[in-house]
């Protein structure tokens, strides 16, 4: 039986993996990594992946396993435009609201490999959390199975490279973040309100106040705060 290798973190990556597996049992033995020091040369070697599929992969991939074994990962923006970091938040932040879910192979350049597949994604409403919940079942339920029932050639990207950079924790200040409307403060909420995001926040003297739940309706802002002693 072939074996398919899918490395991933985040909880509604985790569960879709967890059913793509079990779809797929009897055609691939499907192992799912979660921790980066799992992931090793070493253990794809004795597994022997047809595929390793990266969503929502985090970290810096080691030259000797996408060099040795077929690597995808999977990107929230329309490459060439949008290699880099925080692609979600910087496309938020731009007004960016049509994107595409690309499916590129892993080269040593940051998001330049050849691309397998494209899928659309809208991103105008909703939480960062729910956006990512979207695309999970996207690449689970559509892009991963098209990839092994078609065996698509990736193709060379095409179009203007446009670089993103990472985001840094300090940027989830609002009063630093330049807003004027009520639609860009809920942007600007939502595209941070995720497991493992630093939330939108503001201070006031050793006061932390965080922002989530944003809500946008009728031109009206509504959501949740918390605030924090950060003496």
């Amino acid at each position: 039986m072939k074996n398919i290798v899918i490395a991933t973190v985040k909880s509604w990556n985790l569960a879709n993996a967890e059913i793509l597996k079990q779809k797929l049992a009897g055609e691939y033995v499907v192992t799912i990594i979660s921790d980066k020091q799992q992931l090793t040369s070493e253990r794809l070697a004795d597994l022997d992946p047809e595929y390793a599929f990266f969503p929502h992969w985090s970290w810096i991939m080691p030259e000797e396993i996408y060099s040795t074994f077929n690597c995808v990962v999977f990107h929230m923006t329309d490459l060439p435009f949008g290699r880099g970091g925080s692609p979600l938040q910087n496309l938020i932040a731009r007004g960016i609201y049509e994107t595409k879910i690309s499916a590129i192979k892993v080269v040593k350049d940051l998001d330049a490999g050849d691309v397998y597949l494209k899928k659309d994604l809208n991103i105008e409403f909703g939480s960062a959390e729910e956006i990512f919940s979207r695309a999970s079942k996207v690449i689970f339920t559509e892009m991963i199975p098209a990839i092994l029932k078609d065996k698509p050639h990736p193709k060379i990207q095409k179009g203007e490279i446009v670089k993103f950079s990472r985001r840094k924790p300090e940027q989830s200040e609002l009063f630093t973040a330049n807003l004027n409307s009520s639609k860009k403060v809920y942007d600007y909420i939502r595209m941070l309100d995720a497991e493992g995001y630093p939330k939108a926040y503001i201070m006031l003297n050793s006061i932390k106040i965080e922002f989530s739940g944003a809500q946008f309706h009728n031109g009206r802002l509504t959501g949740r705060f918390e605030v924090i002693n950060e003496e």
